[in-house]
């Protein structure tokens, strides 16, 4: 079962990788709403009557209809005169550490205390504790759990009874509001836009998928044997199952792939100094190559650097993910295979007259690294001799300037 929905995520991979492939959107140029205090923030302001979005307490009553349906048969929350603050501290005076709840409306005989998180999960916070400090003051107190997607098994500990409100629905019901008053867009046209981005962010950018991208994905449920599931019922609760079962093993695929990137790394960053900067010094006839550093992080994290002495410009292997994003400026058919080392001396060097980075494949593979290469293995070493020869040959036939 579990390799046969690991085949499934493979296969899956490219037609999602396309259909996913961003759009524009304010909020995705400047990576915003991607931290839980980011949309915080925006949700709090939204629920500020008085805040600068001129919608009074239209958000209000929009976030405590959408309780209230959850309450059963209970009496429903007032629709407005809530006071909202942020990062509240829900613990008590002499309790050990904080547990700080990202958002509380509270009125005279009620309070609404707020969780923040991508999924409808707790992550670690104490639902009683959110509870008990909303009842304070002999208030009624509910718990909500705000998110982008709900997933029932995440809620345990208590936050099962947690009522959950997702983005896309606060924002759609918020959108037809305003869609309808013409009046507040023509006297707010920023704020307009901005819910306008705030909907294309949350709302309508997980539809802007393709005809023949959506064709794409039906045929490789066919040919992955998956078909069955378009027959399943009810279709909200078999699409859930669906994404829920991609997401359990597509992480685990990526936690164990990022796993194994580690342990290239470790392997090639102990070939690196316990052999190939001695072969490349015994080649050269000079201690030109020193220290051997695997420190970079990000984008760059898959990759080790040979240091040269000043003002020689490093040495860097990459493979992988780092690989991918070297070549990206080669055009598709010039572009590397990602899962043999790369070489490569970064630009801008003194005395050297070249401008682009120089990159050179060789053919040592990851699955070779992982296995452990042998002293007499020289591949790397040829190949970084290789690249210093060809970039010296650049410079010396590089036109000098003249006075």
């Amino acid at each position: 079962m579990v390799e046969a929905v690991n085949g499934l995520v493979r296969a899956l991979i490219p037609s999602l990788s396309r259909s996913l492939r961003e759009p524009f959107g304010i909020f995705r140029v400047m990576h915003h709403g991607t931290h839980e205090k980011q949309l915080s923030n925006v949700f709090a302001w939204l629920l500020t009557p008085e805040a600068s979005h001129g919608l009074n307490d239209a958000f209000q009553e929009i976030f405590i209809a959408q309780v209230n349906a959850q309450l059963a048969e209970s009496e429903p929350l007032p629709a407005n005169e809530w006071a909202v603050r942020q990062e509240v501290d829900t613990s008590l005076a002499d309790e050990p550490g904080k547990d700080i709840a990202d958002i509380v409306l509270s009125s005279p005989r009620a309070s609404v205390v707020i969780e923040n998180f991508a999924t409808s999960d707790g992550h670690g916070h104490d639902y009683q504790r959110y509870l008990d400090y909303g009842a304070r003051g002999g208030r009624r107190s509910v718990v909500v759990l705000l998110c982008e997607r709900r997933v029932a098994h995440l809620q345990t500990n208590g936050w099962e009874r947690a009522a959950v409100v997702t983005y896309a629905e606060l924002i759609a019901a918020l959108k037809s509001r305003v869609d309808c008053d013409a009046q507040w867009k023509r006297l707010h046209p920023q704020q307009h836009f901005f819910l306008d981005e705030l909907a294309r962010h949350f709302v309508e950018a997980p539809m802007e998928i393709r005809e023949d991208e959506q064709l794409a994905f039906i045929r490789t449920m066919c040919e992955t044997g998956e078909a069955d599931r378009f027959g399943h019922r009810p279709i909200e609760g078999a699409s859930q199952v669906f994404a829920d079962l991609l997401a359990s093993h597509a992480k685990r695929q990526f936690d164990d792939a990022r796993g194994l990137l580690q342990r290239v790394k470790s392997s090639l960053r102990a070939y690196s100094k316990t052999v190939l900067v001695d072969q490349l010094n015994r080649s050269l006839g000079s201690a030109s190559f020193g220290s051997v550093a695997a420190n970079y992080q990000g984008a760059w994290e898959w990759s080790v650097i040979l240091r040269r002495a000043e003002p020689l410009p490093k040495i860097v292997l990459e493979f992988g993910p780092t690989a991918a994003k070297s070549s990206q400026a080669l055009p598709p058919t010039a572009r590397p295979d990602f899962m043999k080392v790369l070489i490569v001396m970064p630009r801008a060097a003194a005395g050297l007259t070249f401008e682009a980075e120089q990159l050179l494949l060789t053919d040592v593979t990851l699955s070779e690294v992982l296995a452990g290469l042998s002293a007499d293995d020289t591949r790397l070493r040829d190949g970084i001799l290789a690249l210093l020869n060809d970039v010296h040959t650049q410079s010396e036939s590089s036109p000098r300037p003249t006075d």
